[in-house]
């Protein structure tokens, strides 16, 4: 599974809209978009607050840091 997969597999786990989702991670609607899309990827900061989500909401984030370390923009 891609790390957009398991992005939108997580949104979807908290029964969030992308809408819902990227006002939580204070981000845009078109970056949750194109993260699910995979045309981009999280930075450092989005990475964090994806972090203190999945704490919060207690979702293991090993898995998603582990797609976004393996992460190749040409897949």
């Amino acid at each position: 599974m891609s790390f957009s997969e398991e992005l939108k597999r997580l949104r979807q786990r908290t029964f969030l809209s992308q809408e819902a989702f990227a006002k939580e991670l204070k981000v845009s609607f078109s970056t949750v978009n194109r993260w699910e899309s995979g045309r981009t990827k999280p930075n450092l900061a989005a990475m964090k607050s994806l972090k203190d989500f999945c704490l919060s909401h207690n979702i293991a984030f090993e898995q998603i840091e582990e797609k976004w370390l393996d992460w190749d923009i040409n897949n």
